[in-house]
């Protein structure tokens, strides 16, 4: 079962055979990676804060670590989860196009736009605009 939340994506089993994450815990193991607190995702889930400490903590054992930084490196590594923009790069990668490439501007063509808004005038910098 393939969840999201923010910018992360991750695989959850909901049978959890296989040791993988139950689909609430990669919910909070996502928020965590997201940045949020045990209080914060809690809020977010419309739970209590000692319900989410319980579930993290089953995720650290799972994943045989102590801390918060230690599970979700050790998740990413295993595949558990995942930040949606290494997942784009990678689908662009393997020709993919998720979204329209943007025109290259030359280091000319940029001093020229800069000219332009400038009215015209000053001196050439060579200022890049992006």
């Amino acid at each position: 079962m393939q969840l999201t939340f923010g910018t992360w994506r991750a695989t959850a089993n909901t049978d959890r055979t296989r040791g993988e994450l139950a689909p609430r815990e990669a919910q909070h193991l996502m928020a965590l990676a997201s940045g949020l607190s045990a209080k914060e995702i809690a809020r977010e889930f419309g739970i209590q804060p000692a319900t989410v400490k319980h579930s993290l903590m089953r995720v650290y054992g799972r994943l045989g670590v102590r801390r918060g930084t230690a599970a979700v490196a050790e998740a990413i590594r295993r595949g558990w989860i995942a930040p949606l923009i290494i997942l784009l790069m990678v689908a662009d990668l393997h020709g993919q196009t998720l979204r329209a490439r943007m025109p290259v501007r030359t280091r000319q063509q940029s001093t020229v736009t800069a000219r332009a808004a400038a009215g015209g005038r000053g001196p050439d910098l060579g200022v890049l605009i992006a």
